[in-house]
């Protein structure tokens, strides 16, 4: 009998392995630079702020905002895959979370999304976390589900609104 293979199988599989600092620095630049394509890519002259791929896919209805959610999810799982904790996860959920709720009243939305910054929050989160890394434990799987599955229901969410409002819009506009 081969008590070597016994032991293995009663070990519960690591579903996000350690990963070494060289993956974690070119990890940490890409997500960078996904936040700031989402939240700052185009500089507004003359100020300090810019607008990103997230308020502009957020003019376009139905999915834009749902694209905006998926999108910031992104970071959300890699901050997992980085070891972040169910704290700083929860903060980042958070922060998408009203960055969709928020962005989804036409036209304040659109104008609050440009200013609200989720992802660039998020990324800063993520690199307090990853200075501190003992300050909280790295979130199981589980808690990474769920938080995935609530942002899925979000998302879904923003779609279900945008399609009443339409609807709401077109039947005012054409009075049936």
């Amino acid at each position: 009998m081969d008590y070597n293979a016994i032991a293995t199988m009663s070990k519960p599989p690591t579903r996000f392995p350690q990963i070494n600092s060289d993956t974690k620095a070119a990890r940490l630049k890409r997500l960078r630079l996904v936040s700031r394509i989402l939240d700052k890519a185009i500089p507004i002259p003359g100020t300090n702020a810019g607008i990103g791929l997230d308020p502009i896919l957020g003019l376009l209805p139905v999915g834009g905002d749902f694209l905006g959610v998926l999108l910031s999810a992104y970071i959300v799982i890699e901050a997992a895959r980085l070891g972040a904790s169910q704290g700083v996860l929860a903060k980042m959920t958070l922060n998408i979370t009203i960055d969709a709720v928020l962005g989804i009243v036409p036209v304040l939305g659109d104008i609050f999304d440009i200013a609200w910054t989720a992802n660039e929050s998020n990324i800063k989160l993520l690199e307090e976390h990853l200075q501190f890394p003992h300050r909280g434990n790295k979130a199981n799987s589980w808690f990474v589900f769920v938080i995935l599955a609530g942002l899925l229901i979000l998302a879904i969410g923003v779609v279900v609104f945008a399609i009443i409002v339409l609807k709401l819009l077109l039947g005012a506009l054409i009075g049936s």
